[in-house]
């Protein structure tokens, strides 16, 4: 028995031939010579030079998988909608040769106010009305770039000298950086980069579960294609990242179309509560080639959304779930009442959120507390509710749980 596993017309630019990087290392090192110009340019921490990568790279890589995109399409006589409209575009705006980004270099200070005052506004408007509902009309690409962009109020970097340097860099990155095909991919860069925001004293541990520990989650579990993959606080998006991996690699090359547009769209599903990472997971996993990440924006347990919009497709119940939850936290009576057992304790709480999201199949993986039965007892459970989540973990297929330091285990 499987358990729920709980764990418009063309712009000519100037042609820039992409860095011939030849491993991981080559583009680690790149990527790093950019991380050092913001550091010199107000984002001395990862918090802050990360988050300012993360848009601009994503901006680039976007640019290159539409110009991919309309050249299929015209090549079988198809019509073609780019998500962002000139002059918008990294094409326009930010590679060298660009058009609106010649026209910016008249005077000193014309590059910020573009990007601040016309280009993140129109980012911005994507995916929401003025009254801050959810633009339904929005495409689901459309929906992905606002929501990335939504955290991102003006340029951090204070220099338009460095900004250009930036800009010129990122361009240099090819799209080949990202294929699948490929070993030395920029999302393993990526994810380099996202490890020093947990290390620590950067006060983001919280948000990032370690790289190995993953990969044992994921392996030991084996989501396989067609099942629904669902983290309920995704934090960077680790946890959906691997198991796309591992999926996609189940698949292999002979994959059909059909398996791998339900792989990209309709498989990987999470809630993220905090507006800096979500931008950064979904991010994240569009580097990993996910084109359509199911992520929800908002407080899990009081099942109170901030934004919902790329999860309106989401099942009630999942295959496999995959999470390591936060512990220690609080959660008020607005989250207690959705639960059968009320409690302040954060880690509590998502166990019984798991439990309630696995499918009839439950295949489930979770770190949590070993004496998480213990902990139930210390807040004043009584011995009816205590039975009655032992009896629900007890069912969760033992074979199937990695044996990991700190994995819960029922009494």
């Amino acid at each position: 028995m499987r358990k729920a596993k709980v764990g418009a017309g063309r712009t000519a630019t100037k042609a820039t031939t992409p860095r011939s990087i030849a491993s991981t290392q080559s583009l680690s090192s790149f990527v790093k010579s950019i991380c050092d110009i913001m550091r010199r340019s107000n984002c001395a921490s990862a918090w802050q030079y990360v988050p300012e990568l993360t848009w601009i790279l994503f901006l680039r890589i976007l640019d290159a998988q539409e110009e991919r995109a309309r050249e299929t399409a015209e090549a079988v006589g198809k019509p073609f909608a780019p998500a962002l409209a000139a002059p918008y575009r990294w094409q326009d705006w930010a590679a060298p040769g660009g058009a609106q980004r010649a026209a910016l270099k008249t005077r000193v200070g014309d590059l910020f106010a573009f990007i601040n005052k016309e280009l993140l506004p129109y980012l911005h408007r994507l995916d929401v009305l003025p009254d801050g509902r959810p633009n339904h009309s929005a495409s689901p690409k459309q929906r992905i770039i606002g929501r990335i962009m939504t955290a991102v109020e003006r340029v951090r970097v204070d220099s338009e000298t460095n900004l250009c340097d930036i800009l010129d860099r990122v361009h240099e990155i090819s799209i080949d950086h990202i294929d699948d095909r490929h070993f030395f991919t920029l999302s393993q860069v990526y994810e380099d980069l996202l490890l020093k925001m947990g290390e620590k004293n950067s006060d983001g541990g919280q948000f990032f579960t370690p790289r190995e520990v993953i990969r044992a989650m994921v392996r030991a579990i084996a989501p396989q294609p067609g099942e629904t993959v669902y983290d309920p606080c995704c934090g960077t998006g680790g946890f959906l990242a691997q198991a796309y991996e591992l999926m996609a690699h189940t698949l292999g090359d002979v994959a059909s179309s059909t398996d791998l547009e339900r792989l990209k769209t309709r498989t990987l599903f999470g809630r993220e509560k905090e507006n800096l990472v979500l931008p950064i997971a979904l991010a994240n996993l569009v580097l990993h080639g996910i084109d359509q990440p199911n992520l929800w924006h908002g407080n899990t347990l009081t099942d109170a959304p901030t934004y919902d919009a790329l999860f309106e497709d989401a099942p009630a119940t999942f295959d496999v779930i995959l999470t390591n939850p936060p512990f220690g936290g609080k959660e008020g009576k607005d989250a207690q009442k959705n639960y059968s057992f009320e409690t302040s304790s954060t880690q509590v709480l998502f166990v019984q959120h798991i439990l309630g999201a696995e499918a009839e199949t439950r295949k489930a993986e979770v770190i949590a507390l070993k004496d998480e039965l213990a902990a139930l007892k210390k807040v004043g459970a009584g011995e009816t509710a205590i039975v009655a989540l032992r009896e629900r973990l007890a069912a969760v297929d033992k074979a199937a749980l990695a044996r990991l330091a700190g994995l819960l285990e029922p009494a």
